[in-house]
This record gives C-alpha cells, sequence and structure tokens, in this order.
C-alpha cells in the first residue's frame, strides 16, 4: 500500500492527482495531510492542487523527467543492482579533491560523458570527486545553486540512474564522490515551497532573497526536509560526503545548529551504511566552530573551504587588489595562511571595515579544504578568468607547488591540472525572460563595482556563454598544457611519497620570506619549497644543514651552492632529503 503524507499547513484542501486519478488527502496533526493511493506506483507522474488551485510538484519529488514545474515521480531506489558493496572511501585528510561541473566538464555535458574522464582523474592522482550541484534546476544548463527539485537529480544530466551509475563507476576507479548541496537559500524559478508552507522567513535575508526558516515558527519540518535531503543523497545514491555551501547565510539561533544536527544524523547514518561519511562546509566567517569536535563545542563538520589561503596567494601572485583581495597581498599574508590556517582570525579587515575571524589554534590542516581557484573565484569575474588566464605558466607552477605542499586537503577545479584556457562563465538558462534580464543586469552592476566595462561582461542566458566554459580536452595534447599537467602529477606523486608534506600540525610549518626581494621558503620536515615571485635571477637563502637535493623545480635545474639557491625569475623548486620515507 502507497501511503501519501504530504506538509501543507498552508493550505485547507490538498488532493493529489496522477495520470487521471485523483486522491482527497485527510488532515493530521501537525500540518500535515495524508492518504493512501495504491495506484501511485514508481515512475507514475503525480502532483498537488492546494485549495483548488494549479497543479503543483511535490516538494519532495524524486524524479522530475519533464522539468521543474512539471508533474514529479516517485522512485523505487532499491531496484538499482549497486556493485560496490566492499566500497570505502579513501580518507579526506589525505585525499585530493577534483570540482567539476557536470554540464561544462565534457562537450555532451552528463554523467555518463564525465565517465569517460575518470581514468584522467585517477591518473592525476585525484582521490575525491566534487560535483558542484545536480539538483534539478529551472532550464537545462546552469551551475545549479539555483536548484528548487533538491530531492531529483538534474534529468539533462542523465537524472537517477545516471547519477547512481556515475558514483557506482568512480567507486570502481577508487574515487570518492561528494556532492555540492545548496540548503541556504532556493532559486527563483520553480520554487514553489512557500506554497506548502512557512519554508522561507523575512526576518533574515540572503544575497539570493528569502532566508530559509531554520529557527522560526514551522522550522521543525522545514528542517526534517534538509535533513531527509541530505540522509538521501548519502544513502540512496551511495555519495561519500556533502559539500554545504554557503552556511554563514544559514540563519539559525536555535540552541542545536541545523550544522550540529546535521553532523549527528550523518554519523547515525554513518553506522547503518557501514562505512565513512563527510560533510564539509563553505564559509566566509572564519570560525573554527565549524569543524571543532563536538565534545568541545563546535559542530563537528570534517572540513571547510579556506578562502584566505586562495586570497593570499591569489593577491600575491596576480597583484590584484579589488574587492576582498584589498585585504591581502604581501608574502606575509600567505605565511600566516599556511602556519595558522586563518589570516584573518581577529585581524581587522579594511574591506569589511572591522575585526573578522577567530583563531583557528589547535585544529589540524586537515580541516581546511584549500585551492588556487574554485567555481566562485572564477565564475564570479565578469570574464570568467582563471589564474591560466591571469598568471604565466612559470607562475602557475609556483601556485601548485605551494597548494600540494601545504598542510591542509588540496582542490583542484576542472582544467586546472593543465592551464586550460576555457572561461568558466556564469551562465543561466530561465525561461523566464523578464528574469534573465534581471539576472543579467544584476551581473553588470556587480561587474561595475569592480571596475569592468558592461560590455565585458556576457550574458549568462545567451547558450553561447555556456557553450564557451566547456572544457577543451584537445588542450592537453599541446604546450604548455602537457607539460603542466606532468607537473601537477609530479607534484601529487611527490605529496603521497614524502610523509612531512601530508603532515597536518600547522605549528610544524615554517615560513620565511622577504618582501623587497620577492622570495618565499616553506620548510615542511626535512622539505624546502623555494619560491622566487619576483623577475629575476635570486639568491636565496636556506636554513643550516637542511637537505638540498632537488627533487622538483621549474623552469630549470637550480643552483645549489652552500646554504644558498639560486633560482630564476618566478621559479620554484623543491628540495627533500636523497630517499622518499615511501616509494612513489
Amino acid at each position: 500500500m502507497i501511503r501519501l503524507r504530504i506538509w501543507a499547513p498552508h493550505a485547507t484542501r490538498v488532493e493529489v492527482e496522477s495520470e487521471g486519478q485523483r486522491l482527497v488527502l485527510q488532515p493530521v496533526e501537525g500540518g500535515f495531510y495524508e492518504g493512501d493511493a495504491p495506484w501511485l506506483v514508481a515512475g507514475r507522474d503525480y502532483a498537488f492542487r492546494l485549495d483548488e488551485g494549479e497543479l503543483l510538484p511535490d516538494p519532495r519529488a524524486e524524479r522530475l523527467r519533464r522539468g521543474v514545474h512539471a508533474p514529479g515521480q516517485r522512485l523505487d531506489h532499491s531496484q538499482y543492482a549497486w556493485q560496490d558493496a566492499d566500497w570505502q572511501p579513501p580518507s579526506l585528510s589525505t585525499g585530493v579533491v577534483y570540482e567539476l561541473h557536470v554540464g561544462t566538464f565534457t562537450p555532451k555535458g552528463t554523467f555518463e560523458a564525465a565517465l569517460e574522464k575518470l581514468a584522467h582523474l585517477r591518473k592525476l592522482g585525484v582521490t575525491h570527486v566534487e560535483l558542484m550541484p545536480v539538483h534539478s534546476f529551472s532550464g537545462e544548463h546552469g551551475w545549479g545553486y539555483d536548484g528548487v527539485g533538491l530531492f531529483a537529480p538534474h534529468e539533462p544530466y542523465g537524472g537517477p540512474e545516471g547519477l547512481k551509475k556515475f558514483v557506482e563507476t568512480c567507486h570502481a576507479h577508487g574515487l570518492a564522490v561528494l556532492l555540492d548541496v545548496v540548503y541556504n537559500h532556493l532559486g527563483p524559478d520553480g520554487n514553489y515551497l512557500s506554497r506548502f508552507g512557512p519554508y522561507f522567513t523575512d526576518r533574515y535575508a540572503t544575497p539570493w532573497g528569502p532566508a530559509v526558516n531554520l529557527d522560526g515558527s514551522g522550522s521543525d519540518e522545514v528542517r526534517r526536509f534538509l535533513l531527509d535531503n541530505a540522509r538521501m543523497w548519502l544513502r540512496d545514491y551511495h555519495l561519500d560526503g556533502l559539500r554545504l555551501d554557503a552556511v554563514h547565510a544559514l540563519f539559525d539561533r536555535s540552541a542545536l545548529h541545523l550544522l550540529e544536527e546535521l553532523q549527528e544524523e550523518v554519523a547515525s547514518l554513518q553506522l547503518e551504511v557501514g562505512r565513512s561519511l563527510v560533510l564539509v562546509a563553505e564559509s566566509d566567517l572564519n570560525d573554527p566552530r565549524l569543524v571543532r569536535a563536538r565534545q568541545l563545542g563546535g559542530f563537528g563538520l570534517a572540513a571547510q573551504w579556506s578562502d584566505d589561503f586562495h586570497h593570499a596567494l591569489h593577491a600575491l601572485l596576480t597583484h590584484e587588489r579589488q574587492g576582498y583581495y584589498r585585504d591581502f597581498g604581501p608574502a606575509a599574508d600567505l605565511a600566516a595562511a599556511l602556519t595558522k590556517g586563518f589570516v584573518y582570525d581577529g585581524r581587522y579587515s579594511r574591506h569589511r571595515g572591522r575585526r573578522h575571524g577567530r583563531s583557528a589554534k589547535g585544529l589540524s590542516g586537515h580541516r581546511f579544504l584549500v585551492y588556487t581557484q574554485n567555481h566562485d573565484q572564477i565564475g564570479n569575474r565578469a570574464r570568467g578568468e582563471r589564474t591560466s588566464h591571469l598568471l604565466s605558466t612559470s607562475r602557475l607552477r609556483i601556485a601548485a607547488a605551494l597548494l600540494f605542499t601545504a598542510p591542509f586537503v588540496p582542490l583542484l577545479f576542472q582544467g586546472e591540472e593543465w592551464g586550460a584556457k576555457t572561461p568558466f562563465l556564469y551562465f543561466t538558462d530561465f525561461r523566464d525572460p523578464a528574469l534573465g534580464r534581471a539576472v543579467h543586469e544584476g551581473r553588470r552592476r556587480e561587474s561595475s563595482v569592480l571596475g569592468r566595462e558592461l560590455e565585458e561582461v556576457p550574458d549568462p542566458q545567451d547558450r553561447n556563454t555556456f557553450v564557451r566554459s566547456k572544457l577543451d580536452w584537445s588542450e592537453l595534447e599541446r604546450e604548455p598544457h602537457a607539460s603542466l599537467l606532468q607537473w601537477h602529477r609530479d607534484l601529487i606523486q611527490l605529496r603521497r611519497a614524502a610523509a612531512a608534506l601530508r603532515d597536518d600540525r600547522l605549528d610544524r610549518v615554517l615560513a620565511r620570506f622577504d618582501e623587497d626581494e620577492s622570495w618565499l621558503v616553506v620548510e615542511r620536515g626535512p622539505w624546502s619549497i623555494v619560491c622566487n615571485l619576483s623577475g629575476l635571477v635570486k639568491s636565496i637563502p636556506l636554513s643550516g644543514d637542511r637537505p638540498t637535493r632537488p627533487w622538483l623545480a621549474a623552469p630549470a635545474r637550480p643552483v645549489v651552492g652552500g646554504n644558498a639557491i639560486e633560482l630564476e625569475g618566478a621559479a620554484v623548486a623543491i628540495l627533500g632529503p636523497d630517499a622518499l620515507d615511501s616509494g612513489l
């Protein structure tokens, strides 16, 4: 017997309709409506009608085959014959994460097409694939952060079966899969939640519209909606973890914060499924409580993204100072990020006009995911420029060397490993023309604040904006892309073979620099990462009797003599002991 249950406290009458069948649901306690619908089998279209209004898709529809405005379907997840029963994901703490956008990762832009590139990721040394959001959103292509069908994988990517096959095949390749989920807001097109109940509140505001109601009247069921969504992805799609988008926009004054409750649910689910599950947060608060153990008053999440590392490295190498880069620039900031986790740990921020952050003292470096670029840092630029558009190949090598020898969990954005020259622009496919125009104008206003000419801002609604953002895999066959790819492979291989480069104790990281001479040296146990950030040949001093064998260097083999190393301009060398502590 199929028992339907829907939370609709705003309604006085609720009906379900399915291919000619109709059932009036009965009100029960708590604002729910229930009824038996034996004819509502998996794969059959159905929708709800509230107070004799228009038909609305189920907020928990597990498939939206015809888009976010059409009726949805239920799924029978037991019908998929999973082949990964013995799977255990690699530890995130020693992993290498690769962020990809399904729609632009390959020419076809589907889960199936992405499978053809898994061998590339494995050879690169990736351990975790992080998918940008794949829940259903309006139109065919978009970033996914304006999703509205949170329980239904996006059909143009391949739908539920496509996602399951992708995850299963990744596991067969030894790759864990993380999914980016968005719980701080929903998209503007196809968002019917407010028709059903108090899913949103006007007591807080977000940059994307109304805040999700996490602590007001009716919030118990709103929270349950999000908690059940997280459980579904991890349980029914065998995902290994979730990346939680912009948790600073989860406004929750409850004694038990949603993030802590979510971690509790995931810990319980982990015991049920018998495999490790992780939660990773994106936050601009520089608040270590996100990842501190719950016994110490934290939320207990596995890790958080660290923008400070990115901002410090980006500003140092590009010399950009607009927007939030105003707070960064000198080598001292990157040294602080490498040794303390946060640069802004209570320090005054000129960009914000106030003190920002809190000390991360006592935290493991593996509680931070760091990157030289990600979808936001590229796509929020007016022209979608990657670091490969902003830096020389030599400086790209420096950036990669600092990323993979840092005491954190490194993350790559798709194509970064070969210095892809395709941009990653902001693109949408809203079917409402007025909404499309509003999005374009909004992008133009944001860019004008940063001093961009308005004609430089591509129309997000123009399909060519999306097409231009697709990776060009033929670049791998040409220089300097092929050599840059090998550089990334060598760095990841060295990181895996040298235990000191995986050491997560921040108090063991030493960073020396000379702002005037433009050089930086990072010392990790017996390893030294020497960077000449200037355009001139430099003799850079080394510490004491440290090992001086050059394991990796670019653009040329360095000259090491006495207690100094001579490097060409914009060059990097990784020096270490004569032998590795584990084989390559």
